[in-house]
């Protein structure tokens, strides 16, 4: 058995261990990370490739378990973990984005970290967590890795720092920031924040900065006695000739050049690998690709170098603070609810919005247990090759798609109009029709025009910073340019933001395309009422008016449709179901049922009152067919609304009038016939259904949160 070696030390007030030895010992390395009550298995395994592939072949997959939650999903079929969650893809790829530029360029192994979550207490985050574990499983494993990395969380609440918040506590912060650090530099840095000023959001960087090195210390200890000796690598010229390295760099620096400052021509990503792909063609007997590759971005990163930081301009010719032409087109698909173009160079995405009910909110599950999200961004590049010039077949979206989608929808989610002003599920897709760099800045310009156009009502102007992504192909930054690059993304934001007002200063109209929702309330208790049993009674409605219905489980009620007529029908409707009635109101029903002893007429929708066979006619009536039939309408007055709700009617007027023969007697034993459906079995009140020991029910169990129909 393996030697169990254990680190650990408190973490703000809770203990964070690192154990290897135990589990999972046929990994190049596997570490045990705990955190309170939550655990993670992060492992590492390499191995040779058989073919150059002529980049480095790291995979990092995050994944959760449904039993770390104590949870047995809720779907009827499936009960095992399937395809990864969002937040699962969005986890793996902040920790690859993290921990790839810490390999060694000439590293040419294949290499494959997984992180599994065991246990989740809902308190401590398994991602931070698996973060951790990740540097750990690096530093002692027989890979070169210029780690360790250290993870901080830090929480901004009114210009105070709360370092590695709860989960719980994260809810009501302003600003979520996540920073992998090394000893002297920044890796990796995620934001989502509540337009917090760029200032603070710095101050928080060196804070996590300085909280990571607690970090670092453990996992160099944990290494001091755990460590593997690392693989040997050799230096990318080590055994070439001398004239072959000069020849390929001389040609890919004139490839390279020719690319980048053709103005007709402009560079896109896919250009690199153009180039990449030829010279590994041409000097297929002496290089390897990978090889072709290292030379490559070394001479590109000599001759941004040159330009960059020597010349002080951009290979555009732009200065280093000027923002690319910028051009912008709304509305220009005339069905959809809001659609804009943004152009910023050669990149240019087409964003288009759609509103709909809450009822069509995205349902999440995973070990956490499910919830809803009422806006949904989309970014479409992978299935645009065309976008960068490419031909590749077609496939699902991409990690990459998926990270940049979620990145826009972070930026945008703190500004949208809250669910009681806007009562509407939102989605935007972000097509990338041309990429030349910044993609996922064009998408959120976009992004925020579409939703413009389409009437939804973004907080503006927006004064602070709601998301950052930043990673870097370079060990890490300094705080020097972490500050300098902050300082610059403000200019050019407030110069996008400027040239987005001149062209939509504000929320447009509603779209005549989009569903009109209005929203009613009734009291929590009613809700089972409305609903009926298996739904019926709202279901009957929805037949009715054809309106979508949507019930909050506090008694907020939204009605939607794209036909107003029919948003109007099911109002009344509902507000039927519930409104008080006066003895001596008057109404003109649709008579619903006939009984052997009246009749039950509809005095609005969902609620009936009854003609008992006396208050028919002046003259003793024998049978109520002799007087009414079954959808006809009548002239009614209310007599009598007793406790129960139940409800009298007459269909005597004036002098017609018999005082002495209203009241109660018709509510006597034997009068009360069946109800039709989702009618009261008496004779009028609320169309209710009654299960055992008259007590509502719902066949499908208590009504949820957020119950849709």
């Amino acid at each position: 058995m393996s030697k169990i070696v254990t680190r650990e030390i408190d973490l703000d007030g809770r203990k964070l261990k690192l154990e290897t030895g135990r589990l999972a010992m046929q990994a190049d390395a596997s570490v045990v990370a705990t955190w309170g009550e939550t655990v993670v298995l992060c492992t590492v395994a390499t191995q040779p490739l058989k073919t150059d592939l002529g980049y480095f072949p790291l995979s990092v997959e995050y994944v959760e378990k449904y039993y770390a939650g104590g949870r047995i999903t809720g779907q009827r079929f499936i009960k095992r973990e399937t395809r990864p969650p969002e937040e699962a893809i969005l986890a793996g790829r902040a920790i690859d984005r993290a921990i790839r530029p810490l390999f060694p360029k000439e590293f040419t192994n294949e290499v494959q970290v997984i992180v599994t979550v065991l246990s989740f207490d809902g308190i401590n985050d398994p991602r931070v967590l698996g973060f951790i574990g990740t540097s750990a499983a690096l530093s002692i494993s027989s890979v070169p890795w210029a780690g360790p990395l250290g993870v901080t969380r830090v929480g901004g609440k009114e210009d105070k720092f709360i370092i590695n918040p709860t989960l719980e506590e994260i809810e009501h912060l302003d600003m979520d920031l996540l920073i992998a650090s090394t000893r002297d530099k920044v890796a990796m840095i995620e934001t989502e924040a509540k337009e917090v000023k760029d200032e603070v959001v710095f101050e928080g960087i060196k804070e996590g900065h300085k909280q990571a090195q607690r970090i670092v210390e453990l996992i160099e200890d944990l290494t001091k006695e755990a460590g593997k000796e690392k693989l040997a690598i050799s230096p990318l010229a080590e055994e070439i000739e001398k004239a072959v390295m000069e020849g390929v760099k001389t040609e890919a620096k004139k490839r390279i050049e020719a690319a980048l400052f053709d103005t007709d021509h402009p560079w896109h990503e896919a250009t690199a690998n153009f180039i990449k792909a030829e010279l590994s063609v041409q000097y297929a007997e002496t290089l390897t690709p990978q090889i072709v590759s290292g030379v490559f971005d070394k001479v590109a990163k000599e001759i941004m170098h040159e330009t960059v930081l020597e010349k002080g301009k951009r290979v555009d010719g732009r200065a280093m603070d000027e923002v690319r032409p910028i051009n912008i087109e709304l509305d220009i698909l005339p069905r959809t609810h809001g659609s804009a173009v943004f152009e910023r160079g050669s990149t240019q995405v087409l964003a288009i919005a759609t509103l709909g009910p809450l009822s069509v909110s995205q349902t999440l599950e995973g070990m956490t247990g499910e919830s809803t999200k009422r806006f949904m961004h989309h970014y479409n590049m992978g299935i645009n090759p065309f976008s960068v010039g490419e031909v590749k077949r077609i496939g699902a979206p991409s990690r990459r798609d998926i990270g940049h989608g979620a990145l826009v929808e972070k930026s945008l989610v703190n500004v949208l109009p809250s669910e009681e002003d806007f009562p509407y599920a939102m989605r935007v897709v972000s097509e990338v029709l041309a990429a030349n760099a910044s993609t996922s800045m064009a998408s959120l310009c976009a992004s925020t025009l579409a939703l413009l156009d389409a009437g939804v009502q973004l907080k503006n102007p927006v004064e602070g910073v709601t998301a950052i992504q930043m990673d870097t192909k370079l060990i890490g930054l300094s705080f020097k340019i972490i500050e300098e690059a902050l300082k610059q993304g403000k200019k050019a934001r407030e110069f996008i933001i400027a040239k987005m007002n001149e062209v939509q200063p504000k929320a447009g109209e509603l779209s005549k395309y989009a569903p009109k929702i209005e929203t009613i309330h009734i009291k929590p208790e009613e809700i089972g009422l409305l609903i009926g049993t298996g739904g019926k009674n709202i279901n009957g409605i929805i037949a009715r008016t054809g309106a979508q219905i949507d019930v909050e489980d506090d008694g907020t009620v939204m009605i939607s449709s794209a036909d107003e007529e029919a948003i109007k029908k099911a109002v009344e409707a509902i507000s039927g179901m519930f409104r008080t009635f006066e003895v001596g109101e008057v109404f003109e029903g649709k008579v619903v049922r006939i009984a052997p002893f009246g009749a039950f007429v509809e005095l609005t929708p969902g609620k009936d009152g009854l003609v008992h066979v006396s208050q028919m006619a002046p003259h003793r009536v024998e049978k109520p067919e002799d007087v009414v039939s079954e959808g006809q309408t009548v002239k009614v007055r209310v007599t009598e609304v007793d406790r129960q709700g139940k409800i009298g009617l007459s269909m005597l007027f004036g002098t017609d009038i018999k005082p002495e023969s209203e009241g109660s007697p018709r509510f006597r034993s034997g009068e009360a016939g069946r109800p039709r459906e989702g009618g009261s079995r008496f004779g009028g009140g609320e169309r209710r259904d009654f299960g055992r020991g008259n007590k509502p029910f719902d066949h499908r169990g208590p009504f949820d949160k957020k119950d849709r129909y």
